[in-house]
């Protein structure tokens, strides 16, 4: 049974307007076609290039959704999330660029490059051992001092700043038919979701998570989000310990299909990408295109359709491992 919308869901409109919020700081990105790619995979495929965006990949635009309607008090003692990264790094980005303080708190195993990242963008980077233990951390400390936590995907207004990669998709590729997407905590592909069914119903949206962090649809097979123990993933920018509470009823409502991919094939579709494609995505960013290569994602000959490259935050370490994975 599908799950209605909870109230404060973002609207079509309300992507619209985060689109006029972003405008100034974040330009489109490109959709690209890689002719070498399409040789292999044996197919036309247009890759969304998120991976060009501030900070290496979307989530800037969700963050500076957040902060065009964040009231002062929000604001006045700083603010503080947790993330494996890219969310970390793009709110570090943007409250540095506001003189906000910004606390990222982040795993242990969080990517070297990512927590360095984090830091020259000037925020505090704290390490616990795992995601549940980030997010206690960080839950005690906003309660503590008073810091506003930013979540990394299960807002109205992230949500809605996510869904402007629908809307540029839509004026891009007018006469797409399917669009693929990462999945990890839901945010982008609700927002987009959003975004193509408010203007083209019919279009197919299908949702690639790695199986290793299946937490969407532990949540479609549970009927409402539950706790992932153990997250575990090559594709660690989507290694979420749970969907969220707005993310799960709005997939619900947008997304036509929802597949895993095993590590072994998210490792030899990103050195695909890397290899045919030439664009250095991380694990995370390649998984649509590694869902297609692996025939996961069954496509008509004559579908025209998109794959969303989310990130390239990939350090020298997690390439070598991921070219170990691949061989």
């Amino acid at each position: 049974m599908t799950a209605p919308l909870p109230h404060g869901s973002p609207t079509a409109a309300d992507i619209a307007a985060a689109r006029k919020n972003i405008a100034a700081a974040l330009e489109p990105t490109p959709c690209l076609r890689s002719r070498p790619l399409e040789e292999r995979l044996g197919r036309p495929l247009w890759l969304k290039c998120e991976l060009l965006q501030r900070t290496g990949s979307f989530k800037p635009r969700g963050v500076l959704n957040w902060l065009a309607g964040a009231a002062p008090d929000e604001l006045a003692r700083g603010l503080i999330t947790v993330s494996a990264g890219n969310h970390g790094m793009a709110l570090a980005w943007a409250g540095g660029e506001r003189r906000i303080p910004v606390t990222v708190v982040m795993p242990e195993g969080a990517s070297a490059y990512k927590v360095e990242a984090c830091r020259d963008y000037g925020a505090e980077v704290l390490l616990h051992d795992d995601i549940h233990a980030a997010w206690a951390h960080a839950r005690q400390r906003a309660q503590d001092t008073g810091a506003t936590l930013v979540p990394p995907y299960d807002h109205p207004r992230i949500i809605a700043g996510q869904g402007t990669v629908g809307l540029e998709l839509l004026d891009q590729l007018p006469g797409l038919d399917t669009v693929i997407c990462p999945v990890g905590g839901g945010g982008l592909i609700s927002g987009i979701g959003l975004a193509l069914k408010a203007a083209k119903p019919q279009l197919r949206l299908i949702g690639v998570e790695p199986a290793g962090a299946a937490t969407l649809k532990s949540a479609w097979d549970a009927g409402g989000p539950v706790d992932l123990e153990k997250p575990a993933t090559l594709a660690t920018s989507l290694g979420a310990n749970r969907a969220g509470e707005c993310t799960y009823p709005i997939s619900r409502q947008v997304v036509d299909e929802l597949v895993a991919l095993e590590e072994d094939a998210i490792a030899a579709g990103t050195e695909l990408l890397l290899g045919s494609g030439k664009l250095y995505a991380e694990p995370g960013g390649a998984i649509a295109v590694a869902a297609i290569a692996s025939d996961t994602v069954i496509l008509g000959e004559d579908e025209y359709v998109a794959a969303v490259v989310s990130g390239g935050n990939m350090e020298k370490k997690e390439l070598l491992k991921l070219l170990s994975t691949a061989l």
